[in-house]
């Protein structure tokens, strides 16, 4: 399938090829829709096996960019960046710089910020040549490591789905079963561990998982025994693709809701089988948005308070997805596609009234 035809499958607007061989940098920025803004999306640097893999890639990711700022009421648009190249070996400032030089010359439709295999020392040397750049740190005015906010709108999307399920969001004594407790599963695992529930643990790496049974009593698990665990909360925060054909069967949970992208390895066939199976799921671009909160408050001038109050505003946003889905005996993640599209469609349609009087006001003859 050509580039044109890809593109035009999922109705990106423009996809810039950025190539500087004097400092190794390959790059690809798509921008998916600019309906209600511009295009907000992290910048993700991945070996990936193939240009045509990063080209896949960037695509998808920018195209959920733009359900995730719709569902969450942001004036911004979903756009994304990829860089080819090992995260571990090739980062340079001079590479970050000449990145935010083609940053810069999009004249603002694409804002960038970190993501997977960036850090917000990455996005300083971004910033050195664009202003167009979010998730910098908070002695720059920017809002600094965006995962305790990500993680806090997954907690109160978690207590959504609990009041949903269970007519009350109290999560003491309920099990939660986190997958992966890096940046944002850690967070997530703290303020669960507040709120008096029980943890069940498991990372691919044995330093976090002792971390959180340390400092939270969780208990450990296997990376394959999670999907197992007797828990009534599943809360994937690492992997995507993770709710397939081979785990569905064992799951044992009543709610899945965590901040893992792409968590349904089939949104039509996997988002359907979770409905039958009246397992409660948190559409995830919905529950974790609060980290595109956190540097969205960037753009108009950092406030803390503003944007975790607007993180927490993530329940009533999942419990109004919950109520669509129940009213249309649809899968969860059908009604916040629904909601999400309903709003670009109703600010696209303002805009074209909007342009048509403009073009018709005497002064403009």
């Amino acid at each position: 399938m050509g580039i044109f035809d890809l593109m035009n499958r999922r109705e990106h607007e423009q996809v810039v090829f950025c190539s500087d061989p004097a400092v190794g940098l390959k790059a690809i920025i798509a921008i998916h829709n600019t309906t209600l803004g511009p295009a907000l999306g992290g910048t993700r640097m991945w070996a990936y096996d193939s240009e045509e893999e990063a080209l896949q890639d960037v695509l998808r990711l920018s195209r959920g960019m733009t359900y995730k700022a719709a569902a969450a009421g942001l004036n911004l648009g979903g756009g994304k960046a990829v860089i080819i190249g090992d995260p571990k070996t090739m980062k340079t400032e001079t590479l970050f710089r000449s990145f935010g030089r083609f940053v810069e010359g999009l004249g603002g439709r694409y804002i960038t910020a970190e993501d997977v295999g960036t850090s917000v020392k990455d996005m300083e040397w971004v910033r050195y040549e664009t202003n167009y750049v979010t998730g910098i740190d908070e002695a720059l005015g920017g809002g600094g490591d965006p995962s305790p906010v990500t993680a806090l709108g997954t907690f109160y999307g978690i207590k959504a789905a609990a009041k949903k399920r269970w007519g009350n969001e109290n999560l003491a004594g309920k099990t939660v079963a986190i997958q992966g407790v890096g940046h944002v599963g850690y967070y997530l695992a703290k303020d669960l561990h507040e709120a008096g529930a029980n943890l069940i643990v498991t990372d691919i790496d044995e330093n976090r998982v002792k971390r959180v049974v340390d400092e939270f009593s969780a208990k450990a698990v296997g990376k394959d025994e999670i999907y197992e665990a007797d828990a009534e909360i599943f809360a994937p925060c690492a992997l995507g693709g993770i709710i397939n054909n081979d785990t569905i069967p064992k799951f044992k949970f009543e709610i899945i809701a965590g901040a893992a992208n792409n968590q349904l390895k089939n949104e039509e066939v996997h988002g359907e089988v979770l409905r039958k199976q009246d397992i409660l799921y948190a559409p995830d671009y919905v529950i974790n948005a609060g980290g595109l909160i956190n540097v969205a408050n960037e753009i108009e001038g950092y406030h803390r308070e503003r944007a975790l109050t607007q993180a927490k505003g993530i329940y009533d946003i999942l419990l109004k997805v919950f109520d669509i889905a129940e009213e249309q005996g649809t899968p969860t993640y059908q009604a916040s596609n629904h909601l999400a599209e309903q709003r670009i469609k109703k600010v696209g349609h303002l805009k074209e009234i909007y342009t048509r009087q403009w073009q018709q006001h005497p002064c403009v003859q």
